[in-house]
């Protein structure tokens, strides 16, 4: 398919969003869960138990660290935040030892520097680790608490929970944050409790009352975690990636990059295969002491411009060689687009050639920007190139509009990330591209 056909494509079977006029880029910022669980060993493990220290921490790396000014600006609490019981107002209340100055105050924190604040709460009796859920009495209720608190956002988890209850309590807490009158991005976790897939999972629905919704399970610190998680959107990518949006996104789970789990090199195909999905990046790291490395990948200005492309068209999978390397494509605004070469080998770096014709991309040369290295070059799309993809490694290209009133004088190869061939068109980047 055509590169124009493919989007307009797109466009048709674009759904309903929900109306809030939020998140219509995916979602940027800083989550709890993965990286810290629900330690609320506040004596033995001050700075990691959670606690309004923690997030206040994070939020002072955020602003001062340059992550605000890329986009991440959401702190999200996940679980294990409140108090074992309700208020006499039946109100969900924050632990009163380890949030003593209460979640208000906590946003007003987060705001005063310029960032926004996300809670967890479930639909279900409790919360996967315990604490008081939200029944279908109490939705009306608990949208209202958050919204006088000040949040900005709601991820809202299913544990302890049934099919009937999430089917009437997920779209009533859906009207219910609306109706409060203050903006709260919703974040459903519904379809992971479902399958993820039709007939039992809407996505028509889910486009309508949801921004962004999970819909696998909980994602690990490991390599394995991110393949299984990545390779699941990539088989189903035909049924899922439609329903995505903007104000409306697949939320494959969190960035784990400067963690434990994964190499240098597995953490750079997280961080492109998350923006070839248009999925949120929400990392859950320690931002107080990640490395260089890690922050140079998630800081990387030119994969944050392929995330948050203004179109919001979900990526593919466009082949599995059988050499091991897969292709993937994303299409982006202003006729552009972004490719990953992705290695499942594991011997060493390997050496692939292709043509963008081959890709189905439209007659022309192109300028390609190779976003972990920095080096630009041009193709025409009937030349191959060659790109070396290291094992469980990717090579990410951003590929803009093709230009087709000139031809190349000679040889119009391209070779490799590292190695390109400059022809005469002018290799410079577009001004205010990154």
């Amino acid at each position: 398919m055509h590169l124009a056909v493919a989007i307009f494509a797109s466009a048709l079977v674009c759904t309903l969003a929900l109306d809030n006029g939020l998140m219509r880029t995916p979602p940027m910022g800083w989550l709890a869960w993965e990286r810290y669980r629900c330690d609320i060993d506040c004596e033995r493990d001050p700075k990691n138990c959670i606690s309004e220290n923690l997030f206040k921490d994070m939020a002072d790396r955020l602003s001062e660290d340059g992550w605000r000014e890329l986009g991440y600006v959401y702190v999200n609490i996940d679980d294990c935040w409140s108090s074992m019981e309700r208020d006499e107002q039946g109100r969900l209340q924050a632990d009163p030892k380890r949030f003593p100055g209460g979640i208000a105050n906590l946003a007003r924190y987060m705001h005063d520097r310029g960032l926004k604040l996300g809670i967890y709460g479930d639909m279900g009796t409790h919360t996967c680790g315990g604490y008081p859920g939200t029944n279908l009495d109490q939705i009306e209720t608990d949208a209202q608490t958050f919204a006088d608190w000040g949040v900005d956002m709601l991820k809202l988890d299913g544990c302890y929970s049934n099919e009937s209850v999430q089917a009437e309590g997920y779209p009533r807490m859906s009207k219910a944050l609306n109706a409060t009158g203050r903006p709260i991005a919703y974040s459903c976790s519904w379809p992971a409790y479902q399958g993820g897939l039709p007939p039992k999972v809407n996505y028509t629905q889910l486009g309508e009352i949801c921004n962004l919704w999970r819909n696998y399970g909980d994602i690990q610190d490991s390599w394995d975690s991110v393949l299984s998680i990545s390779d699941w959107f990539f088989k189903n990518q035909d049924i899922v990636g439609p329903a995505a949006g903007p104000g409306k996104w697949n939320d494959p789970d969190m960035l784990i990059i400067g963690n434990f789990g994964l190499s240098t090199d597995q953490s750079r195909s997280q961080m492109a295969l998350w923006a070839i999905m248009a999925a949120p990046l929400f990392m859950s790291n320690d931002l107080r002491t990640i490395s260089s490395g890690a922050r140079a990948i998630l800081q990387n200005k030119a994969i944050i411009r392929i995330s948050q492309d203004p179109m919001g068209v979900q990526g593919k999978r466009l082949l599995q060689d059988k050499s091991g390397i897969d292709v993937y494509w994303r299409p982006l605004s202003d006729n552009g687009s972004a490719l990953v070469f992705f290695s499942r080998r594991n011997d060493m770096p390997y050496r692939y050639q292709i043509s963008l014709s081959k890709l189905n991309y439209t007659t022309g040369i192109y300028k390609m920007y190779e976003v972990f290295m920095g080096k630009v070059g041009t193709v025409e799309d009937t030349s191959e190139f060659t790109v070396s993809v290291n094992p469980s490694g990717v090579v990410m290209l951003y590929v803009f509009p093709p230009v087709k009133h000139r031809q190349f004088h000679g040889n119009a190869k391209l070779h490799g990330p590292a190695h390109f061939h400059h022809h005469d068109l002018d290799n410079a980047i577009p001004p205010g591209f990154l």
